[in-house]
């Protein structure tokens, strides 16, 4: 099973967001420890400070001014209690902080023990016992209400009393930072927007590029790509225009020296035939013209197979309907049975004589192996595809791609009677390509043979 996208556009992008996605957990992985440190530093300044200047306002009072001291002051977020337990030793990493912090506001050698107190080194002796050894039961109860963490801090006064403190942070000190989240999650939209666009806009001239090697199957006469863009758009522009010129003149190089040597070999071709009318054996003259005619046959083939490869016809809307008509006209003139079934959408955009020669070898084909053929239209907005059929023989599965190789045919006989040049599927299959589409054979289950000829239409046809 893939598990990566196949095109380049969604690669490059899942490859970035991956990257970012992890840059940005990262980020507010960082962001969340500092905060809670840099929180729980101004959380515990705080404290300490209330908490030393309590102490100095109770350390002239007498008990009992003091308990109602205590009283007032005990209110959340702060709790107070007199002649506690002492504090045990636990706590957390910011006790030594808080201990600092406390001592200064504090001044002096004053005793002081100090702990900071997560919720779940609270919570459960408070839910098992009601109250914490070192705290009043309201203080408990205060201390496991909110989520959170709490300063604690245990201060000896000059007559030995003890005076317990339970500093608890607000919950909204502990909550998540919405609106980092909010910023974060902004901060993503923005940067996959403008990935989606950069790397669309990185790979849309790959896409040109495929686009126009795609073009070149069909019209090697195409105008050339234009060479702008980055400097590396504009080599491959370049070195892809530099070909296209290579192979266009290649085509015309040999296309010139078969047009070149067909003139030529018409020359003794005719003088034979004049040669042939003066042979007073008229068994031998018979035979003569017919190798002559086949001679003649195979070179005009060859001419034709050469032209489907660079066809200068113009491209033009054709009605295949009236297409289809004709040729169904011309078979049913020689004697042959054709009917046509389906119907087309409306014009095709293509190239009327080649698109007649292609329809026609094939239509040829099926009647000279099964005396008839009939053609399916089958026309959807994307594409155009025309089956011809026939009830013939068919062909061995082994043959079925063979048979679109030039001068090959099954039959061991050059005669043109029987099979022709064996050119007339390679030129269909040509002129199928120069329309960017496809021919193909295939064996019909109920007996005979079907050609399959597919045409693209574009989205504006």
């Amino acid at each position: 099973m893939r598990l990566a996208p196949r095109s380049l556009f969604s690669r490059l992008v899942l490859v970035q967001l991956s990257v970012l996605v992890v840059a940005l957990l990262v980020s507010f992985a960082i962001h969340m420890h500092e905060r809670g440190e840099a929180l729980a530093q101004a959380s515990g300044m705080q404290a300490a400070q209330r908490i030393a200047d309590i102490i100095r306002l109770l350390e002239p009072l007498p008990p009992a001014e003091r308990r109602r001291i205590v009283q007032v002051f005990s209110a959340p977020p702060l709790r107070i209690s007199l002649d506690q337990r002492p504090l045990e030793a636990q706590g957390s990493e910011g006790a030594p902080l808080f201990e600092m912090m406390l001592r200064r506001f504090l001044g002096g050698e004053r005793p002081a023990a100090v702990a900071v107190m997560r919720e779940q080194a609270v919570i459960a002796p408070a839910a098992r016992m009601g109250h914490a050894p070192w705290m009043g039961q309201g203080a408990a109860m205060h201390f496991g209400s909110q989520p959170g963490f709490s300063f604690v801090a245990q201060v000896r006064l000059g007559d030995g009393t003890l005076v317990s403190f339970d500093s608890r942070q607000p919950a909204e000190t502990a909550a998540w930072p919405y609106r980092l989240l909010a910023s974060l999650a902004v901060l993503l939209a923005a940067v996959i927007a403008v990935s989606f666009v950069a790397v669309r806009w990185a790979t849309r001239p790959l896409k040109a590029l495929a686009d126009a090697a795609d073009a070149l199957g069909r019209n090697i006469d195409r105008p050339p790509m234009p060479e702008n863009g980055p400097l590396e758009l504009e080599r491959a522009a370049r070195a892809f225009n530099t070909m296209q010129q290579r192979l266009a003149g290649y085509i015309r190089e040999r296309a010139q020296t078969l047009a070149a040597m067909s003139h030529d070999l018409k020359t003794p071709v005719n003088r034979l035939r004049l040669r042939a009318e003066l042979l007073e054996d008229t068994e031998l003259k018979r035979k003569i013209s017919q190798d002559l005619e086949e001679m003649e046959s195979m070179i005009q083939g060859t001419l034709e197979f050469m032209r489907g490869a660079q066809s200068s016809e113009r491209v033009q809307p054709v009605d295949m309907k009236a297409l289809l008509e004709s040729l169904q006209a011309d078979a049913q003139e020689l004697g042959a049975q054709v009917a046509i079934e389906g119907a087309t959408r409306g014009p095709y955009p293509g190239r009327p004589q080649a698109l007649k020669r292609c329809l026609g070898n094939l239509i040829d084909n099926a009647v000279k192996y099964a005396g008839s053929a009939t053609m399916l239209v089958d026309d959807a907005p994307d594409r155009l595809v025309i089956r011809i059929r026939d009830r013939g023989p068919g062909i061995p599965a082994p043959e079925l791609e063979r048979v679109f190789e030039p001068f090959y045919r099954l039959e061991g006989s050059r005669s043109r009677h029987t099979g022709g040049t064996g050119l007339g599927l390679s030129i269909a299959r040509q002129i199928a390509q120069l329309h960017g589409g496809r021919l193909e054979l295939r064996n019909v289950e109920a007996g005979g043979l079907e050609a399959a000829l597919t045409l693209p239409r574009a989205p504006s046809s």
